[in-house]
């Protein structure tokens, strides 16, 4: 029987499936591909470490829209977990928790969805019994969150130390769940408090900057296993709410029968991360707003769950008169219930950079900061995080073997030490990047260019890379001078590759030029001397062939063109503002752009100074412009554009989300009728005696799903990855010209990946 008073909800409701990942039967041609990481490590906001109490070396992460990962002791890196999850379930690539059964190594359970919003669809609770190796899961009647606001917060989900077939978990939204057969059903708890948070009315803005503000539903579950006995279940757990100004932290002492709010406890602030000790202190991390957006206040609370006794132990408070901050990770080492660390967000400090990690071995009397005692950070293994400061430090964990060994996360991925009880003797901590294996990065352009480098990567935050090789990263950190957060664009020369234009947005922490140029390959990059307007950023570049003339659209902006690497600009004329440019790949002249839904290309002939208007038409009719976000792929992606082939002259293809088409005169238009659905496309090396590129195409060919490659001008094709590999929303892919057969995959949230014909 279910603990407390609970509503069944019917299978109708519900709609349960369950469903186990197995390699099923392909269906179209194939060809078997090993596939592999362009190592960039880290690259996105890991949001969670999930260390096994039991069993030493097991320990999970989390991020917030690249799945989850598993590390493998022996190699000493992780290894993902999710990379089976197909295009129609990509909303589980966002993982809002993670839970281990303390009593069974092999159990791992996922709390997967994304978005709460009104178009994204329901979450997904995935549950295994090998590690992550495989998965069945349960369909749930309410969002996860995975990538809004708290996102750093938990751990919402729990399973209860004391009986493996016990589960509760904290919604967004949807109150308070239980499951009482190892999660493959669940029910809502009534008995719990209803801690809707009411919509805000106050915050002047539109609805993201009222969404900061928001809190972040129920945060975390903590059973407390000296309140039971092994096969009996817990009777004690404590559930924490992101509220601010009313109770926020319940607990149950009769196994979730009955719910109160904690007496005494503070109110002032959300919470966001607990730790319980095992002599019964419960730490809390509290900030004014869940994060990871900048909040004014926060605090660490200790709570006796013995005697009852609040303690404020927050190791600093914010200077006189400078800018607020909170605290967000708590951990305690379960070898020493005195030892807690605690991370801090957005903190600034006079003379001592900003956020830091407090250590204390006295329950929370005294601290040391890490940072502001020397401790000192090692990029080698992912130099480029060495250009941004430590940030968004939401979850931070002492390993449960090794009092040495500490772990926290990072908006790219997280570090770790082996010399934590250093400071006990006042000697710095040396901190190491943690994120081998992990690989997070949204890749929102690629490029192989003609000569050179392997590939060229556009990625979202943190700019981009010149991989001269592609299984280590890139030592020169990212292509900078500027350094980009963003950059969306690349282009070269196809007859001159050493000239290699890109453009994005340049970071926060290194304000600059939104253009950057090299002529040398990529080896060295530099600004150019001007922008065609101050605030001119993102948007896309193109490249003539002989690298003399460059035309940059800039988001929301007209088109412009240099001729003398951006020393000046001028408008183009007869192209809409917000046109896509690409160049022809043979005739340095040539450019086009493209109006899908009016059926209009607008070619250049004069070197993009003039465009004329071409209309042109598609086999079966213009395809109808998306009416929401989603309904023809992501508006980052590969689909719905122009390309030019590469050594053709006006030879085009328009990858039109619903079919692709061909142009061998740059007007006339032919469909390839064994193509319903694209969301990229590319160019590769030609198969050998072949005098065509090869074509790269992700999508859906003869009714299958997948990445497909085709030696024959698009006549046939092959699939070249497996049910194991599809990372649920690819958004580019391209094939190296240098190297047939060879392709690079650009993922939404795993990174870039590259595959090679596998051997026989």
């Amino acid at each position: 029987m279910f603990p407390g008073r609970l509503v069944r909800i019917s299978l109708a409701v519900i709609v349960c499936f369950f469903w186990r990942v197995v390699v099923a039967q392909d269906h179209a041609a194939s060809k078997p591909y090993t596939w592999k990481n362009v190592q960039i490590v880290g690259g996105g906001f890991v949001d969670g470490i999930i260390f096994h109490p039991k069993e030493k070396g097991l320990r999970y992460a989390r991020t917030d829209i690249g799945g989850a990962y598993r590390w493998n002791d022996n190699d000493k890196r992780w290894e993902p977990l999710l990379d089976w999850v197909p295009y129609s379930d990509l909303n589980w690539m966002g993982v809002e928790s993670i839970a281990v059964d303390p009593s069974d190594p092999d159990r791992v359970y996922l709390a997967c969805g994304t978005y709460t919003n009104a178009n994204a669809p329901n979450g997904a609770i995935l549950r295994s019994h090998d590690r992550g190796r495989t998965f069945e899961h349960t369909n749930v009647p309410f969002k996860f969150g995975a990538n809004e606001t708290g996102r750093g917060n938990g751990e919402r989900l729990a399973v209860d130390p004391n009986n493996g077939s016990m589960l509760y978990l904290g919604t967004r939204e949807a109150g308070l769940w239980a499951s009482s057969d190892a999660a493959a059903t669940w029910r809502r708890v009534e008995s719990f408090p209803d801690v809707t948070e009411p919509p805000d009315t106050t915050t002047e803005g539109n609805e993201w900057v009222r969404a900061q503000q928001r809190g972040a539903g129920i945060v975390f579950v903590i059973f407390d296993p000296a309140s039971g006995s092994r096969g009996g279940g817990s009777s004690t757990i404590y559930v924490g709410v992101s509220l601010l100004g009313r109770q926020n932290l319940f607990r149950s002492v009769d196994a979730g029968k009955s719910w109160q709010p904690v007496p005494g406890q503070p109110v002032q602030y959300r919470p966001h991360r607990a730790a319980l000790a095992s002599d019964g202190s419960l730490y809390i991390a509290y900030g004014t707003l869940p994060g990871p957006w900048r909040m004014s206040d926060g605090a660490v609370w200790k709570f006796s769950t013995t005697t009852g006794q609040w303690t404020d132990v927050t190791p600093e408070k914010p200077e006189a008169g400078a800018k607020g901050f909170g605290y967000v990770g708590v951990s305690v080492d379960a070898r020493n219930p005195q030892v807690i660390i605690a991370s801090t967000f957005d903190r600034w400090h006079s003379g001592r950079g900003n956020d830091d990690i407090f250590r204390s071995t006295d329950s929370g009397k005294t601290w040391r900061p890490v940072f502001g005692g020397g401790g000192t950070l090692d990029a080698s293994l992912a130099p480029y995080v060495a250009d941004t400061p430590l940030h968004w430090m939401f979850d931070i964990e002492i390993d449960p073997f090794d009092s040495d060994h500490a772990i926290f996360t990072t908006g790219y991925g997280g570090w770790e030490t082996f010399d934590l009880t250093d400071m006990d003797r006042l000697r710095p901590t040396k901190w190491s990047v943690m994120s081998r294996g992990i690989e997070e990065a949204v890749a929102l352009d690629l490029f192989s260019p003609p000569a050179g480098a392997p590939l060229i990567s556009a990625i979202g935050d943190y700019g981009g890379f010149v991989h001269w090789s592609l299984d280590e990263p890139a030592p020169e950190h990212s292509s900078q001078p500027p350094l980009f957060g963003n950059t969306n664009g690349i282009a070269c020369a196809e007859n001159k590759p050493g000239v290699i234009v890109r453009v994005g947005r340049a970071s926060i922490h290194h304000p600059g030029k939104n253009i950057g140029y090299s002529l040398d390959g990529g080896k060295t990059w530099q600004p150019t001397a001007s922008m065609p307007q101050p605030d001119s950023a993102l948007g896309h570049i193109a490249v003539s062939a002989d690298g003399a003339t460059w035309v940059w659209a800039p988001e929301r902006s007209p088109v412009y063109l240099t001729r003398d690497r951006g020393a000046s600009w001028t408008a183009a004329q007869g192209i809409p503002a917000n046109t896509r440019v690409i160049a022809d790949r043979r005739n340095p002249q040539k450019f086009y752009g493209l109006d899908l839904f009016s059926g209009k290309l607008f070619v250049s002939a004069d070197g993009g100074a003039t465009f004329s208007t071409q209309p042109f038409t598609l086999p079966g009719g213009l395809p109808r412009a998306a009416r929401e976000f989603g309904e023809r792929g992501d508006d980052r992606g590969g689909q719905d554009r122009i390309y030019s082939t590469p050594g053709r002259e006006r030879d085009l293809w328009i990858a039109s989300f619903d079919g692709l088409f061909h142009s061998t005169d740059g007007s006339t238009f032919v469909g390839l009728a064994n193509v319903q659905q694209i969301h990229a496309f590319g160019f590769g090396k030609a198969a050998p005696g072949a005098d065509f590129p090869a074509l790269y195409l992700v999508g859906t060919v003869d009714g299958t799903r997948g990445i497909f490659r085709s030696d024959n001008i698009a006549r046939s094709w092959v699939r070249i990855n497996d049910v194991q590999h599809q990372w649920g929303l690819i958004l580019h892919v391209t094939g190296d010209p240098k190297l047939y057969g060879r392709v690079y995959v650009g993922t939404h949230g795993r990174g870039v990946v590259y595959g090679d014909p596998m051997k026989p």
